[in-house]
């Protein structure tokens, strides 16, 4: 079916690439489509695409939306993924307005976004579970004592975190001191988040693989569970890579996985789309994760190999249609999908977020690619919002051709004006911890190796090129030599007689680039935000200790000392930094 008749109209209340992939498959199935911009994203493509658009003060802002829905007379409200996919508030409030929301009932996203209470259903429903608590902590010591009954590795996380934030690991190399202080940043971060800082602890399973189960439930009690990904491939557990179905499970794993998912979903009394995480250890063990009650970023690499399309199935839920997926015939996958997050982020410089001005955006092209996007060439990256541009899907007939493919297209992917992951996909995708072939039982890549093992530039760069180069911004020549056409890259600030920096080189946007002679200074990594110092004026610190705390983009990043010596701050906690700002030095 190609239609939802008992819907007409929707607000899709969010931006970027989701909004974009919202409205395009409300436009699909007939739906009126309604975007919200604020003044950060004015000309954004979110709000271009939509048959209406409307200011808001935030998209955190749920009065604003509601208002909006209300007076644009849409029907139902598509919150997206992030922002207030999982705010119970926000599901309240549209039903109070009478509208539909696409999404779990309230009381589901409250009992399943309290991941306290998610472990206690989880074990009624007889799923996989690890060591842990299940209530809240009220202090840092009872981590502590945690962390000594079970030993170390410990995860602490936020009870509604969720994405990465608020969730610290301690190892055996950090040690016990050490839990007071991820205590302390996994309730901060939750707190700035999701507005609540409760935390629970469990054991941290070994060189763990992130795999997860996307689950479809209607009204009518069907419950589906639409394949498995993996979503291993994370940088300071923020997923950069995911691939579907989940490759190099055991038989008794994917049953444990789907029958879990299923499990839990029914005891939930799940409705809509959602998805149920767990991890699959260094030995074989899988454990329940948490369950995300929305659409995941990564739901395009199961629609890859499905041919099931999960947004037109949330409306069809949410009009109180039946799936059109069997509920105890889950769909039978084809072939191999893999999706690549294109970030906004600095490779060379620990991910650093690079807001700016998209100059050039040019997608790749060829069979079983596609390209979701939130941008185009000309479009503004505003520092206030996460760093995910696009997404890049490609599947193949299997892992290996996929793979391949993937290879052409992460080559063939141009953007520039802002420093992108690119990069380190074009690593990924040749490295053989990630690129164990069909049948392979030595897949080593887990969810903390690019945090551990990654080396800039591995595969793409050779040993007399600098990574940092990667990013200089070049032109394509052809030239033709005794009727062959070659294609050289020429440095574009020979080209343009722009400056260069103090390496000769320039930054991805072609812009040049300075650096402060002084050994001592403490630079800003990028624009954002100084959280906190770490470090009083005047005390001593050592090279490489932390100093201080930026954000950006929603991500948190360590400041450290060049040198060891006497720090002197520069700038107070809370101020506004650019990147290469000095905000203290460190005198010998």
């Amino acid at each position: 079916m190609t239609t939802v008749p008992a819907l007409s109209s929707v607000l899709v209340a969010n931006r970027g690439e989701i909004a974009v992939r919202v409205a395009r498959a409300a436009h699909d199935l007939g739906l009126r489509t309604v975007a919200v911009y604020t003044d950060a994203d004015v000309g954004a493509l979110h709000a271009g695409i939509a048959d209406e658009a409307h200011a808001v003060p935030s998209y955190l802002d749920i009065d604003a939306l509601v208002d909006v829905a209300v007076r644009a007379g849409v029907d139902c409200v598509h919150p997206g993924y992030g922002f207030l996919s999982e705010n119970a508030g926000f599901a309240r409030a549209v039903r109070d307005a009478g509208l539909v929301w696409v999404g779990p009932s309230p009381e589901t996203i409250e009992t399943l976004g309290d991941k306290m209470a998610a472990r206690r259903l989880a074990e009624q429903a007889g799923a996989p579970l690890a060591p842990g608590t299940s209530e809240p902590l009220t202090s840092w010591e009872q981590a502590r004592d945690f962390a000594k009954e079970h030993g170390l590795p410990i995860a602490v996380k936020a009870a509604f975190g969720g994405g990465g934030r608020g969730l610290k690991v301690v190892t055996e190399d950090d040690g016990i001191a050490a839990v007071e202080g991820a205590f302390a940043a996994a309730g901060r971060e939750s707190q700035e988040a999701f507005g609540r800082a409760e935390c629970f602890v469990e054991k941290f399973l070994t060189r763990p693989r992130h795999v997860e189960a996307q689950v479809l439930a209607d009204t009518h009690g069907a419950v589906a569970v639409v394949g498995t990904r993996d979503c291993s491939t994370q940088r300071r557990f923020q997923k950069l890579v995911e691939e579907a179905p989940a490759p190099f499970l055991t038989g008794e794993q994917h049953r444990l996985i789907v029958d879990g998912a299923r499990a839990i979903c029914q005891a939930a009394g799940y409705v809509g789309a959602g998805t149920v995480e767990f991890i699959v250890a260094e030995d074989g063990t899988v454990s329940f994760l948490e369950v995300n009650t929305r659409l995941q970023v990564e739901h395009p690499v199961t629609e890859a190999v499905t041919g099931v399309d999960l947004v037109h199935e949330q409306f069809r839920i949410a009009a109180g249609e039946h799936l059109t997926v069997e509920a105890d015939a889950d769909p039978v996958t084809h072939g191999h999908a893999v999706e690549f997050r294109i970030n906004a982020e600095d490779v060379a410089h620990g991910f650093a977020p690079c807001p700016g001005t998209v100059t050039r955006f040019e997608a790749p092209t060829g069979p079983g690619i596609r390209v979701d996007s939130g941008v185009r060439s000309g479009s503004t990256v505003p520092g206030s919002y996460d760093s995910l541009l696009a997404k890049l899907v490609v599947w193949g007939p299997d892992r290996a051709t996929a793979l391949r493919r993937a290879r052409a297209a992460l080559d063939e992917f141009r953007i520039e004006g802002v420093r992108t992951v690119l990069p380190f996909h074009r690593d990924i995708v040749r490295e053989p911890a990630w690129t164990a072939p069909d049948g392979a039982v030595d897949f080593r890549m887990c969810t903390d190796w690019v945090d551990r093992e990654y080396v800039p530039g591995a595969h793409t760069v050779s040993p007399e090129v600098s990574f940092e180069d990667v990013y200089a911004d070049r032109t394509t020549l052809a030239v033709e030599i005794d009727g062959t056409l070659r294609h050289v890259l020429v440095p574009s600030v020979l080209l343009q007689g722009g400056g260069t920096d103090s390496r000769g080189g320039t930054d991805g946007d072609g812009s040049a680039t300075t650096s402060d002679p002084d050994p001592g200074a403490v630079a800003a990594p990028f624009a954002g935000t100084l959280v906190e110092w770490t470090v009083q004026d005047g005390d001593a610190v050592v090279a490489g200790q932390t100093v201080a705390t930026v954000e950006a983009m929603k991500m948190e990043s360590p400041v450290t000392a060049p040198t060891d010596g006497t720090v002197r701050l520069h700038t107070e906690a809370g101020a506004v930094v650019a990147r290469g700002d000095v905000i203290a030095r460190v005198t010998p």
